[in-house]
């Protein structure tokens, strides 16, 4: 059985060397074959380099690969065709992944039973927080930032997706399709700038597919303090709701009907009025941010389903 990382990279060699790091010291049952996939997404600094720096120290280990196509789906992708792997996980350029990670986080994959895996994401927190901001509140918060995932410390069977920081499935999945080329950070013109990593494991649940919460899977990721303001967070939840609006396409329509205009006016005549009744009726700031976020989420979703450009022709490379 074998098992492949991929990390896909863009201009962040430094981190990338710390990840890689911590990737390398990974403890993995020896029955099981693993390796490390670096996709260079157009990187201009020296990622190649440390890459190549790894697979001189720990030769057949690390892999790079480079991908010219800007945008982070594609360079998923292109991980997707560099390895034939029966289980590929994924994570971030900039986490610490603790020894056992990889190895919690796939060993219940090579059964079959489960199609997909998701761990812990963990914040390190290197700032201080704003007082409207809560680390350990609500996840949407945590997940807006650093991409925080945690469902508690016992394993489960998930009805969420994980998202891309902290990830696997079997190859099978990626036979039904890849990641989706028209949502995603660095693509062009996209669809939503979130959502390409959740969207495979909304396609496997969407089929009837298992997902698996592993607690003992963990990777930590830096709190980056550009992210922790309202200028950010507030244009991610907005993407959010766009990606969560090109979900309702995957969806029938009912008495004929496409299910996007059923959507529309429930967002329109409940949740937008509700979310903002909440957001200016409460003062204690954390609670206050959160509905904030929460509407700017609805905004987006109602946006995306008024004027959003259709649908992108369905083919092998992509989930709906």
């Amino acid at each position: 059985m074998k098992a492949a990382v991929i990390v896909c990279t863009y201009n962040r060699c430094d981190r990338l060397a710390k990840t890689l790091e911590s990737l390398a010291a990974s403890t993995i049952p020896d029955s099981v074959e693993w390796e490390i996939l670096v996709i260079d997404n157009n990187s201009s600094d020296r990622t190649r380099q440390v890459v190549e720096d790894f697979s001189r120290r720990f030769p057949g280990r690390f892999r790079y690969a480079f991908e010219p196509r800007q945008g982070k789906s594609f360079a998923l992708n292109r991980g997707i065709r560099e390895t034939q792997a029966d289980v590929l996980a994924f994570t971030d350029d900039d986490v610490i992944a603790e020894p056992a990670w990889l190895c919690n986080l796939t060993q219940n994959l090579f059964s079959g039973e489960w199609a997909g895996a998701g761990g812990r994401t963990l914040p390190t927190a290197a700032c201080s927080l704003p007082n409207w901001f809560e680390l350990d509140g609500p996840q949407t918060l945590a997940g807006a930032v650093c991409g925080g995932f945690d469902l508690g410390d016992g394993p489960c069977d998930m009805q969420r997706p994980p998202y891309g920081a902290n990830m696997a499935y079997r190859r099978e999945v990626f036979e039904v399709g890849s990641f989706r080329t028209d949502i995603g950070p660095g693509v062009t013109n996209p669809r939503a700038r979130v959502g390409e990593d959740v969207n495979i494991g909304h396609g496997v649940l969407a089929r009837g597919g298992k997902l698996r919460y592993e607690p003992n899977a963990v990777v930590r990721h830096p709190l980056d303090p550009r992210r922790v303001t309202k200028q950010y967070i507030l244009p991610f939840a907005f993407e959010v709701g766009r990606y969560q609006a090109i979900e309702t396409e995957r969806k029938s329509p009912v008495y004929g009907i496409p299910r996007k205009y059923w959507t529309l006016g429930r967002l329109l005549g409940v949740e937008f009025p509700t979310r903002l009744f909440r957001w200016l009726s409460t003062s204690e700031p954390a609670k206050r941010f959160v509905n904030r976020y929460l509407l700017s989420v609805t905004v987006g979703q109602a946006y995306e389903l008024a004027f959003g450009r259709a649908a992108m022709s369905m083919d092998h490379q992509c989930f709906l």
